[in-house]
């Protein structure tokens, strides 16, 4: 059997389960907060020795893959001005 994320896992004794690259502390969360701050998957691996350009690719796959079943609802807590 081949799984679609084979160097991504969750243990729970593992930064509580959190989605992480096997083999490290680095989650797929932390690899998204990265990108989203001007981060590319080459400049990312090139920071991290444990990482490689084709394992940040496998987690933004990740994160995509299940982003598609988020609900999103939007809350205001006061009137736009």
């Amino acid at each position: 059997m081949t799984y679609a994320f084979p160097n991504i896992i969750s243990d729970p004794e593992i930064l509580n389960g959190k989605p992480c690259i096997a083999g490290t502390r680095i989650s797929v969360e932390l690899i998204m907060d990265w990108l989203g701050t001007g981060g590319t998957a080459e400049s990312i691996a090139r920071k991290h020795p444990l990482l490689t350009p084709e394992l940040v690719m496998e987690a933004i796959r990740y994160a995509a893959r299940f982003a598609r079943n988020e609900v999103v609802i939007e809350v205001r807590t006061h009137s736009p001005a």
